[in-house]
């Protein structure tokens, strides 16, 4: 999460994030009333990406600074907790750890590594926290990115170190234990989604009715716009290097979240390779499915649903979607176009071509 410095990897993340807002939310005059005149909005930093909040009519007992600083702080606790980029997180001190007896948790960290082992099962390991070893390998992670893809010999070392099933939780009191001293947990894939459920829990509990929060391209929409109107998202065209929206989808009280293989990757001898890593192969995904959107109560939990439906891949991750009643969207390549499919929960949410 956090780095001192943005990265390609950051500004990408950013060009991504504000694309996601549809331009519906420009805040022409209406009437005598101006609808820019009801929207409140913060934006700042974290995990390695920005944050957006929109709050139509924020109530007057709410001051605006002191929202904005218990928004900063909540979002501050969950970096210092779960960021693999400051080597004096929760979660760093646990990775730097060889010992495989247990490590005191705090109960926020524990409620995302339950929900991640909890999807890792759902997927049979498509999603897998403990990928980490594969993705720093691959550069994707904190240690500086190599020129050159990795070796066989290395990718075969870095397996023997990931795996779910080799990491042990308990309640009381919090605390994780690894069985292999070598295993390095990565939650860059569900801490995000984390952090906009514990900001939007905020927003609900000071009563605040309509608002959109977005963090990093995640998204959590309730009530309406300064237009009265719902929110309206985009899913984005996934194609490297343009901007452009391929379908848009309602959002008033839900979370949004999208995991792709064409704008975090590298490119070597003619070949490219995307940022999310098979767990079981160690290779980054080469199918043609192109991006997965799924919409749900939980940020957290669609955040790692995305991207385990993106592993799996049309075939398995569309069966898999089905099989839980999930919304999820798939935007598959088809040579030089796109075709759609999305279950049948998903398409009460988008926006009639």
């Amino acid at each position: 999460m956090n780095r001192p410095l943005l990265s390609r990897r950051e500004v990408l993340k950013r060009a991504k994030a504000f694309a996601l807002v549809i331009p519906g939310l420009s805040l022409a005059a209406c009437g005598r009333e101006n609808p820019a005149d009801r929207l409140t909005e913060f934006t700042g930093a974290t995990m390695g990406t920005t944050y957006t909040v929109q709050v139509t009519d924020l109530p007057n007992r709410v001051g605006r600074d002191a929202l904005h600083a218990d928004i900063h702080r909540i979002l501050k606790t969950v970096n210092t907790r779960m960021s693999t980029y400051q080597v004096d997180s929760e979660l760093s001190r646990f990775n730097a750890s060889t010992s495989t007896g247990w490590f005191p948790l705090s109960t926020d960290t524990l409620e995302v590594l339950a929900e991640a082992l909890r999807v890792s099962r759902l997927c049979g390991g498509a999603f897998d926290v403990t990928v980490g070893p594969l993705v720093n390998l691959w550069g994707f992670g904190p240690p500086m990115r190599s020129a050159l893809p990795p070796s066989d010999g290395q990718i075969r070392d870095a397996l023997e170190r990931v795996g779910f099933m080799n990491i042990e939780i308990r309640t009381s009191p919090p605390a994780v234990r690894k069985h292999h001293p070598g295993m390095y947990i990565d939650l860059s894939g569900i801490a995000k989604g984390y952090g906009l459920d514990k900001v939007t829990e905020h927003l609900d509990h000071s009563n605040i009715g309509h608002y959109l929060v977005e963090i990093g391209g995640e998204l959590r929409g309730r009530g309406h716009n300064p237009r009265g109107e719902t929110w309206k998202i985009a899913i984005e065209k996934p194609l490297a290097g343009q901007r452009a929206i391929y379908r848009v989808a309602h959002l008033q009280n839900g979370v949004l979240a999208t995991s792709g293989d064409y704008r975090n990757y590298f490119e070597k001898d003619g070949r490219r390779f995307a940022h999310i890593i098979h767990p079981r192969t160690g290779q980054p995904i080469t199918h043609d499915l192109a991006s997965v959107t799924v919409i749900g109560q939980s940020a957290m939990s669609a955040d790692a649903l995305a991207t385990a439906l993106m592993v799996l891949g049309t075939d398995a991750g569309f069966h898999l979607a089905k099989r839980e009643n999930l919304a999820a969207f798939f935007v598959v390549k088809d040579g030089k176009r796109f075709v759609e499919m999305s279950t049948p929960a998903f398409e009460r949410h988008l926006v009639p071509l």
